[in-house]
């Protein structure tokens, strides 16, 4: 059940995981529903695009880095991939960001089987919502899932502060949220949930300047009250950086788009172990971390 599709129905979804813990091992003369190790892929703010440099920014070859990170995620075959945001740069029509989406994602679909996608300001730059999820096979741009032992949860943060959503140039970079019916159904899958869960987001949950989300500290709020929360992987600002506040890993990873050459490519390898304990495996620019599970 490993290679499932993750965009089929949540129902169905889950389904297929409770397999996974199950009946992980073909050889195994007894099954149970024990928890298991989850490891998955993470990549984030590839900003591909056919055309020039701009700054430190090199849009072509997110190519090639990202044949890189399918070479070592072939060999390590994690659980799924996590996408978190800007996989795309903007364009200046619908159909011109349309090719940069199909041209990379089409490299991206052979890092795994079961993919994930959050939303950057820059996939919906030009696009819908709904143009960007429906070409990457994605139902929702924010909803959970079970991995192991694990809960995951993706946030879409591309919403005006008045509720609308991001799309063909309508906001400010600057301007991210979660709306309220966003808010609401975080409440109430953390409070149906007991796994130890981690939270997949674009824009940082950790910091007030232009690359939070303005209703950061409610949502950090939500999280805390849970008591399940054990970690954010966010994107955005490009760079490396981890808070921990209230007990919750805050870790922001590197652009894939920064820099040119394969020696500044940013990748990484994420294990959980069922009792929360994390370790992030970075390769490149990317840090490496040990979070050992909170004894609080």
């Amino acid at each position: 059940m490993k290679n499932q599709h993750p965009l089929l129905g949540r129902r169905a979804f889950l389904a297929g995981t409770t397999l996974v813990l199950v009946c992980r091992s073909q050889n195994s003369a007894v099954c149970n529903d024990a928890p298991t190790n989850t490891s998955f892929g993470v990549i984030t703010d590839l900003h591909y695009a056919d055309k020039p440099t701009a700054g430190t920014r090199h849009y072509r070859e997110t190519l090639d880095k990202l044949a890189q990170a399918s070479d070592r995620m072939k060999v390590a075959n994690p659980d799924f991939m996590v996408e978190l945001g800007d996989l795309i740069d903007a364009a200046d029509s619908v159909q011109t960001e349309m090719r940069y989406l199909k041209r990379i994602n089409r490299e991206f679909v052979q890092l795994a089987d079961q993919r994930h996608y959050v939303l950057g300001n820059h996939c919906v730059d030009t696009l819908k919502k709904e143009e960007f999820l429906a070409e990457v096979q994605q139902q929702k741009s924010f909803y959970s899932f079970d991995s192991g032992g694990t809960h995951f949860i993706i946030l879409d943060s591309c919403f005006r502060s008045d509720g609308t959503p991001y799309s063909r140039k309508n906001f400010k970079w600057t301007d991210a949220n979660v709306p309220v019916h966003e808010l609401e159904w975080l409440r109430a899958d953390l409070s149906k949930n007991q796994r130890p869960t981690v939270v997949l987001a674009h824009q940082r949950l950790d910091t007030a300047d232009n690359h939070g989300v303005r209703n950061a500290p409610a949502i950090r709020k939500i999280l805390e009250t849970s008591g399940n929360v054990t970690a954010v992987f966010q994107g955005h600002s490009h760079q490396n950086e981890h808070r921990e506040i209230a007990g919750i890993h805050y870790c922001t990873m590197v652009a894939m788009v920064e820099g040119s050459g394969l020696k500044n490519n940013g990748f990484s390898l994420v294990h959980i172990q069922p009792d929360g304990t994390i370790r992030i495996e970075g390769f490149i620019k990317q840090n490496s971390y040990d979070w050992e599970k909170s004894q609080s």
